[in-house]
């Protein structure tokens, strides 16, 4: 079961990743198509990542009281249902609240996946795990860009397939997953099983500084990622002159780059430990963006985009270090919480590097990014390791997790 529940949810985010990227990717067409200025691109973006952060509380709440795979379900039919609704509307304001809305639903996606594999996988083998299922948000690019070269400059085609095709995961969770194990049986030992869980509770005192460093570290850490990856393609096209057919195959070998590092990470973290995995990440996420940012041809686009792409590892190994470091009852609270607000916190990254193109440049912006990993990754050495270090996970957990109905 272990084996469903985790090509289940690779596929799950791989969509969850098409809907955030075929945004970035089709924003040129649609300004254009729509006569929206970089400001208003920016906008788009920002609604998407509003509706993802409110979605951080909402979305994990209702997980930690009522399981994982009804609120699964609800997440992926609402960012479907609503990205391909999109391919019908006309009207700037209101493609705006559609993105709000399916940002609720992709929002919950990360946390509850996240928890899904840390409670159905061993201990020594959930970092792989987690990083693997989340390693799907770079071939969800790959997809989107694919997708992208064949059907632009129709960007609604583009948006109607990515929606409808959420029926493929939403089957898979239907008919293939069961409950979790490990949470029914916290429901069964906690003292009143009627009782709800309060999102409060990760900010009592033997939790209050985890969620918030962890908050921290995420929200700089994902400004500076939606920020970068949002205008990337802008950058390429009219600040560095890269021809848009192009650029889909350079953001194809970022996506490359990005799935080999989420990998790779993921033993790195459960041989040396999830902290430590994060810190290596981001530092180098920060030291390398400047490196492709200010590259003199476009032959070193090639293969700096995929080395700065593979450290971006920190998506996949915040899954299991933010889920093993919150216990049971709140652990799609906790998790949700610090990298959802992350990411609504986010929202005003694309707005202000709009901005900033408008003013000094989108390169500058791009390095003030770069600079915001290397904060967060100084962050993080002040967070907890996770509660058990890898090998003495792999001494408790001889006994394969299990979910049943």
């Amino acid at each position: 079961m272990r084996w469903i529940v985790l090509i289940g949810s690779f596929i799950a985010y791989i969509f969850d990743a098409l809907e955030v990227v075929i945004l970035s990717i089709a924003l040129p067409d649609i300004r254009e198509d729509l006569g929206l200025s970089a400001t208003q691109g920016g906008l788009m973006a920002t609604a998407t990542l509003l509706g993802i952060g409110a979605s951080s509380i909402t979305a994990g709440w209702f997980a930690d009281n009522y399981g994982r795979k009804k609120p699964l379900l609800y997440c992926l039919l609402i960012f479907g249902a609503f990205t391909a609704a999109i391919a019908f509307i006309g009207n700037f304001w209101i493609i705006m609240l559609l993105r709000f809305i399916s940002g609720f639903g992709l929002g919950g996606v990360w946390g509850i996946v996240s928890a899904y594999i840390v409670e159905t996988w061993p201990a020594h083998r959930r970092g792989r795990a987690v990083a693997f299922v989340l390693s799907a948000f770079p071939i969800g690019g790959v997809l989107a860009a694919l997708l992208a070269r064949l059907v632009l400059p129709d960007w609604r085609l583009l948006f109607f397939i990515s929606g409808v095709g959420v029926v493929i995961p939403l089957a898979i969770v239907a008919f293939g997953f069961k409950e979790s194990a490990e949470w029914q049986t916290a429901r069964r030992n906690s003292t009143d099983e009627t009782a709800t869980v309060s999102v409060a509770r990760i900010f009592k005192p033997d939790l209050r500084r985890t969620t918030l460093i962890g908050t921290a570290v995420c929200s700089l850490s994902l400004v500076a990622w939606w920020g970068s990856s949002t205008w990337l393609p802008t950058f390429l096209h009219e600040d560095k002159g890269v021809p848009m057919t192009t650029v889909t195959l350079l953001l194809t070998l970022l996506n490359v780059g990005m799935f080999l590092g989420y990998n790779i990470f993921g033993i790195i973290a459960d041989k040396y430990g999830r902290k430590l995995a994060i810190i290596i990440s981001l530092a180098g996420t920060g030291l390398t963006l400047p490196l492709y940012v200010l590259a003199g041809d476009e032959q070193s686009l090639y293969w700096l985009g995929p080395l700065f792409a593979f450290f971006v590892a920190f998506f996949g190994l915040y899954g299991s270090y933010l889920s093993e470091i919150f216990p049971t009852e709140v652990r799609t609270t906790g998790a949700g919480f610090c990298f959802n607000i992350g990411r609504g916190v986010s929202a005003l990254a694309p707005l202000i590097l709009g901005f900033i193109a408008g003013g000094v440049g989108l390169s500058t912006g791009l390095l003030v990014c770069a600079s915001l990993f290397i904060v967060a990754a100084a962050m993080m050495t002040l967070m907890p390791d996770s509660n058990r270090r890898p090998k003495e996970q792999h001494q408790h957990s001889d006994r394969e997790p299990t979910v049943s109905l």
